[in-house]
C-alpha cells in the first residue's frame, strides 16, 4: 500500500506490460472459433452461456422456461457437438472462445 501510495509501481514495468499484451490477446466474446460451435443452435448457445455459473438444470430450465429434460437434451447435444467429455470442459471452451467472459453475468 505505500508503494502504492508515493505514487510507484506495484508491479515491474515487464510484468505490467505482460499482462496488458495478455488480455489485448483475449478473444473478443463470440470473435473465436471452436470445432463445433457454429453448430450449437440459439438455444443450445444460451444454455452454454450459463452453465458458467453453476446453475444445476433444474435452475437453468426455471431461467430459461423450458423443462429440465430439454436442459439435459441441450447439454448432452452440446458435449457431443463440441466433442467435451463433460460440463467442466465445456465451460472452459466458453471461456476460452469468448463466448463467456469471466466475471460478466452470463
Amino acid at each position: 500500500m505505500r508503494t502504492v501510495a508515493s505514487g510507484e509501481a506495484l508491479l515491474a514495468p515487464s510484468v505490467t506490460q505482460r499482462l496488458i499484451e495478455q488480455f489485448v490477446r483475449r478473444p473478443r466474446p463470440g470473435s473465436a472459433t471452436a470445432p463445433g460451435l457454429e453448430e450449437l443452435t440459439e438455444r443450445e448457445r444460451d444454455v452454454l452461456q450459463l452453465l458458467p455459473r453453476a446453475r444445476s438444470n433444474a435452475e437453468i430450465a426455471a431461467e430459461l422456461f423450458v423443462s429440465e429434460a430439454t436442459v439435459k437434451s441441450h447439454v448432452n447435444r452440446i458435449l457431443r457437438k463440441l466433442d467435451v467429455r463433460d460440463r467442466a470442459q465445456a465451460i472452459v471452451l466458453a471461456y476460452e472462445t469468448g463466448l463467456v467472459e469471466p466475471g460478466s453475468p452470463c
